[in-house]
C-alpha cells in the first residue's frame, strides 16, 4: 500500500461508487479467484447481482485514485429490516436461515468482502472493520452472519479445516442454519481424535479465524458453489453473547462473499 494513500471510509453514495465496488469484486472474485456464473459481466468487468441495490455498501476509497478505480476495499451490508422488504438475504440461496429469522433478533448479513491486492497487509482491512463495528453498534445489531469461502470445490482437499469447524465451532442448535440440500456437503469428514489443529488452521481463511477469535460459530454443513469456485461455510456471531474481552476487541477491529 502506498505511503501517500489518503483514505475515506463511507457508505456508497451513488451509481459511480456502486459500479467501482462491483469492478473491485470482479478483480478479486473473478480474475484472482476464478469465480464465474450469472453475476459476472465480463464485457463490463463487473460482478453484481439483483440484491446490490438494496444493500448498504461500505467502501474504502483512496482519494488519490481516479474515479471508477477509487474503491480499494468493499463490504456489503443488509439488515433484517431491509431484507424483509427485499424478500430475502443472499445467504437464503445457500442456507436455510429460518432459525435466525425465528430468533426475533436484529440481523445483519455481511458479504462480498474484498480488498484490492495492492492494499492488503496494511491498514485497509482494519479501517473497514472499524467502520463495520460502528455500523453494527449504530443499528443495534444482535446477530451477524454471512458466508465465508474456501477456494476450490473439492471438500476432501479441505477436510481438516471443515472437520475442525464441525467438531469445535457449530452454532447452538436453536440458531444453526443448515446448508441447502441441493449442494449440502457434510463437514464431518475427519473423526475428532484424528483432527490436526495445526493443519486445520493452516488452511483456514483469515476471515474465518477472525470470527472464531471473537467467539463466532458456523452453520451445519458446507455449500459447494461451483460457479464461484468456492466451498462456503456460514459464519454467525451473537453480539449479545460476546464476552467483554471479545466485545472490546470487536469494537476496535474485526476482520467473505455474500
Amino acid at each position: 500500500m502506498g505511503e501517500n494513500a489518503a483514505f475515506d471510509i463511507r457508505l456508497a453514495r451513488g451509481a459511480a461508487d456502486l459500479e467501482a465496488s462491483q469492478r473491485l469484486r470482479y478483480r478479486v472474485f473473478v480474475e484472482e479467484l476464478g469465480g464465474g456464473g450469472q453475476t459476472v459481466d465480463h464485457a463490463a468487468r463487473i460482478e453484481r447481482d439483483d440484491l446490490d441495490p438494496v444493500y448498504d455498501h461500505l467502501l474504502l476509497v483512496d482519494r488519490n485514485r481516479p474515479l471508477g478505480e477509487h474503491v480499494v476495499g468493499a463490504y456489503r451490508l443488509l439488515t433484517s429490516d431491509r431484507a424483509a422488504e427485499a424478500g430475502h438475504f443472499y445467504c437464503d440461496t445457500e442456507y436455510d436461515l429460518e432459525p435466525l429469522r425465528a430468533s426475533g433478533r436484529k440481523l445483519l448479513e455481511l458479504g462480498r468482502s474484498c480488498v484490492h491486492p495492492d492494499y492488503r497487509g496494511g491498514a485497509a482491512m482494519l479501517l473497514l472493520w472499524n467502520a463495520l463495528a460502528d455500523y453494527v453498534l449504530a443499528h443495534e445489531i444482535e446477530i451477524l452472519f454471512g458466508v465465508a469461502s474456501f477456494h476450490g470445490t473439492d471438500p476432501q482437499a479441505l477436510k481438516m479445516p471443515l472437520a475442525w469447524l464441525h467438531h469445535h465451532h457449530l452454532a447452538p442448535e436453536g440458531l444453526r442454519p443448515r446448508a441447502r440440500s441441493e449442494a449440502f456437503q457434510s463437514m464431518d469428514l475427519v473423526r475428532e481424535p484424528e483432527l490436526d489443529r495445526r493443519a486445520a488452521m493452516a488452511q483456514m481463511p483469515n476471515l474465518i479465524k477472525a470470527y472464531l477469535r471473537l467467539g463466532g460459530f458456523v452453520g451445519e454443513g458446507a455449500f459447494v458453489d461451483h460457479p464461484f469456485n468456492t466451498t462456503d461455510v456460514l459464519l454467525l456471531m451473537d453480539t449479545k453473547a460476546m464476552s467483554d474481552k471479545h466485545r472490546a476487541f470487536y469494537t476496535r477491529r474485526f476482520e467473505g462473499k455474500g
